[in-house]
């Protein structure tokens, strides 16, 4: 796996995705992770966004990426997860095409 610090070309597909997720209706807002928590108390830059995790394990093959995300309750969360999966693949299609399809795992951890 390549390692994900802010500016490099993974954080910055991961921003990207984390753009596209939020514009889905019904995402109220990714998860935030420990290390977002605490980001005001230490003084390093974040990783990633939050609720984003990006990989390409191969480096060729499919992109692998998790998105953890809270719901609005009026929405039906099973929509919210389809639209996210959609969304996110569509965005990967404009920013890395790749051969094969990419891999997509959407979590809703929470409903407000």
């Amino acid at each position: 796996m390549t390692e994900h610090t802010a500016g490099t070309p993974h954080s910055a597909l991961a921003e990207e995705l984390a753009a596209a997720v939020t514009d889905v209706p019904g995402v109220a807002f990714l998860r935030p992770g420990l290390t977002d928590r605490l980001r005001g108390t230490l003084s390093r830059p974040a990783r990633n966004p939050a609720g984003v995790r990006v990989t390409r394990p191969d480096g060729a093959g499919p992109w692998h990426v998790e998105i953890h995300v809270v719901a609005l309750r009026q929405a039906r969360t099973v929509e919210v997860a389809r639209g996210v999966r959609d969304a996110v693949g569509r965005r990967l299609d404009t920013l890395a095409p790749a051969g094969s399809p990419p891999r997509v795992t959407v979590t809703v951890t929470g409903l407000l």
